[in-house]
């Protein structure tokens, strides 16, 4: 809690962004099981290899000896009819060579390419349906019975479907968003099927009713109470027909997540800032204009070089953060700064429709569950409430308010005699705060009242619609500015 505000207001800044490109899944309370798993431990020298279990997935020691297909006994009883989509035909490549069916240590990124996907992904919801199906039928409340093989089947797919979804964030192309968008709906599907699960649920509901109860860890009973609470907030109680509108609802708002972030990802490629006068780049490290020269050569200026130019700025973090930090042409940072918050607000990929119909499904999936809004929604697996967390959002500016606009002046002195007009300007917050002097005056990272508002603000709507909103709307109660100063931060 002494940590300076602005350190605070930066976290609250990367959250928001996460939460807005963010896609977010459907998915059982994995990390929770894993913690809490009694994993034994091996040897390195007598651990065997994993099955589609990797060095890297926490539930490694679980996953031993795994078989990825299901018996043909099995796939000829019709198990898999679950998920709907019919294979790809002809098969684009074969499974056993397929990178995600295959064992592996570690990610294959280098080798997992769009014509994987369809196949891959099918194969292994196929696999993990007979998995679902056995686990039903054996299911016993009991950990090994129950727990184990529940984390091995949700880890399968969270490291497979983790890679492709790594890869279309770091590697897009129209061929990977086209074979994930044709696989995704199975994938939501399963994930909803499995959330839904009524065998698994009573099977943790007896754990929770048993004699053997209060013998339990705390970890253990963590896990248990949260697998109960996550399968109701998956639709696990809703009536046939509530359940049918509540898994529309999550096909769709999957759907909405997945353009949210194609758009936000689009809005990043397109802007390209190209400049030829090294004059407009004064102040950038040789690192950042080599950085620009790269870009420019693999846009077409063979002959671009770090000295001579030409470079070319974008709004990917690197390039981004470069500019902001070092550059000291005023109108080259309010140009970028304003393209970067302005990305996906407009024109063919704009995101605006899509959060208005995010925020009206997530207030439908709400309402079916039986809460108020989505903030209750989100809370209700948390230890805070909505009101604990506003009130301590409350405090929090209340006892920075003072500061932060002590710090002000300050930093507008420190920065007019070279740069005199909108010394205050946010795009300009955080070149001058990295040059001030520390100091009982001079504080690097004191908060200034702009984004010390920004942030509390975010952090509130946050909890309320998980989007931005104006700061004006709540401002501490004791520290009402005139009403000139409240729009601050309009994305």
């Amino acid at each position: 809690m002494n940590r300076p505000f602005s350190a605070r207001a930066n976290r609250v800044f990367i959250s928001v962004n996460m939460l807005m490109a963010g896609v977010v899944s459907l998915t059982c309370s994995v990390p929770i099981l894993r913690r809490a798993s009694q994993i034994p431990r091996f040897s390195l020298k007598r651990l065997p290899k994993s099955s589609l279990c990797p060095l890297w997935s926490p539930s490694f020691s679980l996953c031993l000896h795994t078989p990825l297909n299901p018996p043909a006994a099995q796939l000829a009883a019709g198990i898999c009819t679950s998920v709907s989509s019919p294979m790809a035909s002809p098969v684009e490549e074969s499974f056993d060579s397929n990178p995600l069916l295959r064992d592996f240590e570690f990610p294959p990124f280098d080798v997992v390419e769009a014509k994987h996907v369809r196949p891959g992904i099918r194969e292994l919801l196929r696999s993990l349906e007979g998995d679902l199906v056995e686990l039903e039928r054996a299911v016993e409340p009991t950990w090994p019975k129950l727990v184990e093989p529940l984390e091995r089947i949700v880890d399968r797919l969270q490291v497979v479907w983790g890679i492709v979804n790594h890869l279309k964030a770091v590697k897009d192309s129209p061929d990977l968003r086209s074979a994930i968008e044709d696989v995704q709906p199975d994938k939501v599907k399963f994930q909803l099927r499995l959330g839904q699960s009524k065998p698994i649920y009573d099977a943790f509901k007896k754990i929770q009713e048993s004699s053997s109860w209060s013998s339990l860890s705390d970890a253990h009973k963590r896990v248990v109470e949260a697998q109960v609470k996550e399968a109701v907030l998956n639709g696990v109680a809703l009536e046939e027909q509530q359940r049918e509108k509540f898994n529309e609802i999550e096909q769709e708002l999957e759907k909405m997540y997945q353009k949210f972030s194609e758009n936000v990802l689009d809005a990043t490629k397109k802007f390209e800032k190209v400049i030829t006068d090294r004059k407009e780049l004064e102040g950038l490290p040789v690192t950042a204009l080599g950085l620009f020269a790269q870009t420019a050569k693999s846009k077409g200026h063979e002959n671009a070089s770090a000295e001579s130019g030409p470079w070319i700025i974008t709004l990917d973090h690197p390039s981004f953060s470069a500019v902001m930090q070092h550059a000291q042409n005023r109108t080259l940072r309010e140009e970028v700064y304003r393209a970067h918050i302005s990305r996906a607000s407009h024109g063919d990929l704009d995101n605006i429709p899509i959060i208005d119909q995010i925020l009206k499904l997530r207030l439908e999936k709400s309402k079916l569950l039986g809460y108020k809004n989505y903030a209750e929604v989100s809370m209700s697996m948390k230890m805070a409430t909505v009101q604990s967390a506003e009130d301590l959002i409350e405090k929090l500016r209340n006892a920075s308010w003072d500061a932060a606009v002590q710090g002000g002046p300050p930093r507008s002195s420190f920065a007019r005699p070279s740069h005199p007009i909108r010394a205050t300007s946010c795009f300009f917050a955080a070149r001058v705060s990295l040059r001030l002097p520390a100091g009982p005056t001079f504080s690097p990272l004191v908060a200034t009242p702009s984004s010390l508002l920004a942030a509390a603000s975010s952090t509130r709507s946050l909890l309320v619609r998980g989007l931005p909103s104006l700061a004006a709307t709540f401002l501490p109660r004791n520290h009402r500015p005139p009403h000139s100063s409240r729009a601050v931060f309009h994305p």
